[in-house]
């Protein structure tokens, strides 16, 4: 492979642009901003993102460098093909899901991240622990995508991985520290824009390459390896139901999604915003799943790649920039090598923005310094933007199963956070006491089912379980939504078995050492006033809500202000006397 002068250089004029966008964007929230509200205005770009701004930044944090090379490969790898493709569905679906049932009452809330009404609700500490399956799924998929784009730069152009991984996290990182949410909003349209037109120019001359079968006959029809559009085997429909309940339902409790979210300028944009990101993440996958069909319906051999095939060189992950590279015409590789790199860009500063947003707001700000300035908590913003950018970077050019600890993170989001989000906006009477119950359960029956990818073997086996080629066992029961569903009904059995307890005086008032049922008010449970501004919500949000000494069944378990969205303050009998 020779080294490329024009790839090299079409890549950091690219890098340039990009960067020219993201100063300007830095420049207008300086200018917009007043000097009070500037870490709001990082956080949520001052709660006044449009449309169209907010659509692209939406759906260019969900197709990052992940989406469209995993989608690629997974309809390129023999056995699987389009039917195990599930991330450009599940996900679509995860924001509709998003729109329909959470965008509304986070927004109209006025929180300021994700974490806020679990400080609220459940207190401090309980927000510290959450904190931290969140920080690892930001952390660990920004790793994960560098490590991407750093083989895919590698194999087009011919470059040292780690030169190329750490120019590109520079960057991301550079336009982030200076203007927050703005910046990844904003370099989100071009970035956007550069992977649609990037993907589609090199789908038609992959196409027309004289070793690539018509995709429609290798569709259905056995050629070079199994038809791409792929079959779901009867002993795994269990796991491929698992695996689409995890995208589907744990592509919500991300800080990235919901930054959008609490970023639109009113409840009904953000519901829009999660709407017309769906659609996005349809739109763009489309050049993926043929980029991946194609790989399937190539004669390798009659490439200059030439044979074995990707498969056999265990090169399948790399199948998006290996078709850029042997059949596409040099010029047009590094379009698609800008389209993949506008990708990983767009997630990678998505999620150090969030995880440094979480930290400066509910670890710092709430947690500790409570009566910091605005000044402090943006240069604490800034502190871990750059140790988060740091720490992404080299997890991606030192660990060797990265991938595997990203699995195992969002696994995590989807165990713990999606059902402890449930409970805070739907369920009333729920507590710290059984929060903190539903979290321990989930973790460990998440980590007992174990995890092939970092070759963690499952201390409980469950029906169908299976060895791998390494020994490993698989699991073919859906233990994960398991888990998720075991952490949903522990939290409310707990809530309701403390709340008795304490109330009934079969436990003397001194035992509630969390405050979360019997304590009139303590420093650990944060306020609505604590929480949002007077100016982002209603003023009747900021009156008390007496305490509900008797609930009907069906008002016990259903949440009505959650659903029709009456601006009132969540369920905060566990902060009052009763």
């Amino acid at each position: 492979m020779t080294f490329h002068v024009e790839g090299l250089v079409a890549i950091v004029v690219f890098y340039l642009a990009i960067l020219a966008v993201g100063i300007w964007a830095a420049w207008k929230t300086k200018n917009t901003s007043s000097e009070g509200d500037r870490s709001e205005a990082i956080i949520v770009g001052g709660r006044d993102i449009g449309l169209l701004v907010g659509g692209f930044t939406m759906t260019a944090t969900w197709v990052g460098g992940g989406y469209i090379n995993g989608t690629a490969e997974a309809v390129y790898v023999p056995g699987y093909g389009l039917a195990w493709a599930q991330a450009p569905i599940g996900y679509s679906l995860s924001l509709v899901l998003g729109g329909l049932f959470f965008a509304k009452p986070m927004r109209s809330k006025g929180y300021v991240t994700m974490l806020d009404p679990f400080q609220q609700l459940y207190g401090k500490r309980m927000g510290g622990l959450l904190f931290i399956p969140a920080l690892m799924g930001e952390m660990f998929w920004a790793a994960a995508i560098f490590s991407a784009l750093g083989a895919t730069i590698s194999v087009i152009i011919d470059i040292n991985v780690n030169i190329s991984v750490v120019v590109s996290a520079l960057i991301a990182t550079m336009y982030t520290l200076m203007g927050g949410l703005y910046s990844v909003a904003y370099t989100d349209v071009v970035q956007l824009f550069c992977i649609f037109l990037g993907l589609w120019i090199s789908v038609p001359f992959a196409m027309s390459h004289p070793a690539v079968t018509d995709i429609g006959l290798t569709a259905v029809h056995h050629v070079h390896q199994a038809p791409w559009l792929g079959s779901i085997n009867s002993l795994d429909i269990y796991t491929w139901l698992d695996n689409f309940l995890l995208l589907t339902l744990g592509g919500i409790p991300w800080q990235a999604y919901f930054q959008r979210v609490l970023s639109s300028s009113s409840a009904t944009y953000a519901q829009v915003l999660s709407f017309l990101a769906a659609f996005g993440c349809l739109v763009m996958a489309l050049p993926a799943v043929l980029i991946g069909a194609i790989g399937a319906s190539t004669a390798w051999n009659n490439t200059a790649y030439g044979s074995p095939d990707p498969m056999a060189n265990k090169e399948a992950d790399m199948i998006l920039p290996i078709v850029l590279q042997y059949l596409c015409p040099v010029y047009i590789s590094f379009f698609g090598l800008g389209a993949v790199s506008a990708a990983v860009m767009s997630s990678a500063d998505s999620s150090i923005l969030s995880a440094s947003s979480m930290f400066a707001r509910n670890i710092y700000q709430l947690s500790f310094r409570q009566n910091a300035s605005d000044r402090e908590i943006v240069w604490v913003m800034r502190i871990t933007i750059l140790l988060f950018g740091a720490s992404a970077t080299a997890m991606a050019l030192l660990a060797s199963s990265v991938y595997g600890l990203w699995y195992l993170s969002s696994d995590l989001v989807y165990i713990i956070i999606f059902p402890q989000l449930l409970c805070v906006l739907f369920i009333k009477g729920t507590n710290t006491y059984g929060a903190i119950a539903g979290y321990l359960f989930g973790l460990v029956l998440r980590i007992t089912g174990g995890e092939p990818y970092l070759y963690l073997q499952p201390l409980i086996c469950y029906p169908g379980c299976y060895p791998d080629e390494n020994n490993v066992y698989n699991q073919r029961f859906p233990f994960k939504t398991l888990a998720m569903l075991t952490s949903f009904f522990t939290n409310i059995l707990v809530s309701y078995l403390a709340k008795y307890l304490f109330e009934s005086g079969t436990l003397p008032p001194k035992l509630d050492f969390l405050d979360a049922v019997v304590a009139r008010y303590s420093r650990e449970h944060m306020d609505k006033a604590t929480l949002v501004k007077s100016d982002n919500i209603v003023l009747n949000e900021l009156a008390p809500v007496n305490p509900r000494h008797s609930l009907t069944l069906s008002s016990t378990f259903t949440n009505k202000e959650a659903f029709n969205y009456v601006d009132s303050s969540p369920e905060l009998s566990n902060t009052e006397d009763n």
